[in-house]
């Protein structure tokens, strides 16, 4: 059933009343907490990123708790095979015909555990999935179900029988995320709240479930987006291409990811329109895992990251308030009666900080 459409502000406080459950969980780090939920609300995929015991998996569990989606565990070995992940054919004996049993990729919220620890074939298994929301298997395609979303976790740091993610797969990740240790006040709140629940599992109670999830996503639609952010963030991306430390720069689908993360970050913010700020804040997270360095730059230890934050301080932001050209609004006010210049001053006063 089809959940009813959400303002913007309405979208905002579910969002915050999501991390506030996480949060119970999931001890000070809400920011990057803040970033997974703004894919998830993008529609995007997340890799997370990060040494071992930091929550990345406890991380999406809590996530589809709290969003009241279906949760399912692959964990990704050297052995695993395609159909492990995508489901197979068996053969029914009572209707002597192949029956198709589902895969663990048909939920709402897949954890890709260990993503690099398969070979390529297997991760070749999750690109269709990804990018189409559906699996072929011997030449029938069955669709995802709505919503679907992959987090797939890595270790950076432990290369031995790994396989690294390709480009091509590391491109359809809206955004890479990593949590960082905590200081020692959150590590003290992290073993009181272990003793305070007497158990070792925590629960996080929903605070929404999936047609209302599909309703946020959409809310997003109604976020505006000046024409001088979109020519700001492409030069962001061009910068990247152009950087002499740069072998391969950011995809035109990294841009599309910067722009879908900054309008979830303005309904985060409870706002309709988006903000050089969320520009430059999302610049990293979404734009730095597409960039491939010339080899020699490994060893000056420069990384993406440090590319992007050198685009987004080459790049002047603009401070324009002009209504974006693609906007429907005018011809909306001018059919209520009002003059269509004055609807776009009054919005583009609106937009600006």
């Amino acid at each position: 059933m089809a959940a009813t459409a959400l303002t913007i502000p309405e979208v905002s406080q579910k969002c915050h009343q999501v991390l506030d459950a996480v949060g119970e969980v999931m001890v000070g780090k809400r920011d990057a907490l803040a970033l997974v939920l703004g894919g998830v609300l993008a529609g995007g995929h997340i890799l997370l990123e990060d040494l071992p015991g930091l929550g990345k998996t406890l991380t999406a569990r809590s996530l589809a708790q709290a969003l009241g989606v279906e949760f399912r565990r692959i964990q990704f070995t050297p052995d695993l095979l395609p159909a492990d992940v995508t489901g197979s054919l068996l053969y029914d004996q009572r209707s002597h015909d192949f029956t198709f049993r589902q895969g663990p990729v048909f939920t709402n919220l897949l954890l890709a555990d260990e993503v690099n620890r398969t070979p390529p074939k297997t991760q070749a298994a999750l690109l269709e999935a990804m990018q189409e929301k559906q699996v072929s298997v011997e030449g029938t395609t069955y669709p995802l179900p709505s919503p679907f979303h992959v987090l797939a976790t890595a270790n950076p740091i432990e290369y031995e029988g790994t396989y690294p993610l390709p480009e091509a797969q590391l491109d359809r990740f809206l955004l890479r995320v990593s949590f960082g240790y905590p200081d020692a006040g959150e590590e003290f709140d992290v073993l009181r709240r272990r003793m305070a629940r007497r158990r070792e599992e925590a629960v996080v109670p929903p605070v929404v479930d999936g047609p209302t999830l599909l309703a946020m996503q959409a809310a997003l639609e109604d976020v505006v987006v000046e024409d001088s952010l979109n020519h700001y963030l492409i030069e962001i991306v061009r910068a990247t291409r152009a950087d002499e430390r740069v072998l391969v720069g950011a995809s035109p689908r990294g841009s599309l990811a910067l722009l879908l993360l900054a309008r979830a970050k303005a309904v985060l913010d409870g706002r309709s329109f988006v903000v050089p700020e969320d520009i430059k804040e999302l610049a990293a997270p979404a734009l730095a895992h597409r960039i491939t360095l010339r080899p020699e730059m490994w060893l000056q230890r420069i990384e993406p990251e440090r590319v992007v934050q050198d685009a987004v301080a080459a790049v002047a932001a603009p401070a324009s308030g002009a209504l974006p050209t693609y906007s429907a609004q005018d011809d909306a006010a001018a059919q209520d009666g009002a003059p269509a210049e004055s609807a776009g001053a009054a919005k583009g006063t609106a937009s600006q900080r």
